[in-house]
């Protein structure tokens, strides 16, 4: 197959696995890593590797894979692209390299294999996806200057950026609630922890969704849905266990969605 057949065939595949993922995540057995690696389906995944190690493996592929297919693609140095390419890599530059390092991981913590490896592999299929729409010839279209000023554009790029904040915010909130050496879990407070569980988790699904948008392609989309289909049933349990743990956890906060889910 050709490139461009790759492509196709790939979106179909990223599509159905989204159904699927989002299936097994939901009914047979959750991602078994950080609070839920107790959990009674964890033996699916394998033995345990070092969790910072597993989180740079399993994430890079997203920053350097994409780099590199960016970079090989005929449109690689048109402005529109490259500012695409400078959205994708403000959140996955971090995401690989410099969030690992924010985490307070134990000693000794472990994640099991098969979660990096998966994620290794459909990361670098996502990289694939997304970097050829920018800048390959015979995928996707040709971003002129005049895309910068489309009303999608516009409004995806101001989705991203919201998005991209409330992560990292909600990521810094979290990493600060454990004190150097502590180890344990606590009932996260303020800004829109009062409102949800996993803020975190809406931040990035408003990124991808900000993508979709600036991107306008089937690629975008596609991603799109496989974030959810991972994040959505994490998000979820992440929200009973909460209510499980703490006796006191506030009635009022739904899982990642305000007022909604």
């Amino acid at each position: 197959m050709n490139a461009v057949q790759w492509h196709e065939a790939l979106l179909i595949a990223y599509f159905a696995g989204s159904l699927f993922v989002f299936a097994t995540l939901s009914l047979v057995a959750k991602a078994a890593y950080g609070r839920h690696k107790g959990d009674k389906t964890a033996w699916w995944w394998g033995p345990g590797v070092p969790t910072r190690a597993s989180w740079i493996f399993m994430e890079a592929p997203s920053a350097l894979g994409f780099a590199v297919i960016y970079f090989m693609g005929e449109r690689a140095l048109a402005p529109v692209p490259l500012i695409l390419l400078a959205m994708w890599q403000a959140h996955y530059f971090q995401r690989s390299f410099i969030y690992p390092f924010m985490r307070r991981v134990k000693p000794g913590d472990t994640t099991p294999l098969l979660i990096p490896a998966l994620a290794f592999a459909t990361n670098l299929g996502v990289s694939f996806l997304n970097a050829a729409i920018l800048s390959w010839n015979g995928i996707g279209q040709a971003y002129e200057l005049s895309w910068l000023a489309d009303p999608r554009f516009l409004a995806g790029a101001a989705l991203f950026a919201a998005g991209w904040h409330i992560n990292r915010k909600a990521d810094a909130m979290l990493a600060a609630l454990r004190k150097p050496g502590e180890t344990g879990y606590r009932i996260p407070r303020g800004w829109l922890y009062e409102r949800v569980s996993c803020p975190n988790y809406l931040g990035e699904f408003l990124v991808w969704a900000g993508w979709a948008l600036a991107i306008w392609s089937a690629a975008g989309a596609v991603f799109l849905l496989w974030t959810l289909a991972n994040l959505l049933p994490r998000a979820l349990e992440n929200h009973r266990w909460y209510r499980r743990t703490f006796a006191d956890y506030p009635a009022q906060r739904r899982a990642v969605i305000p007022g909604l889910l």
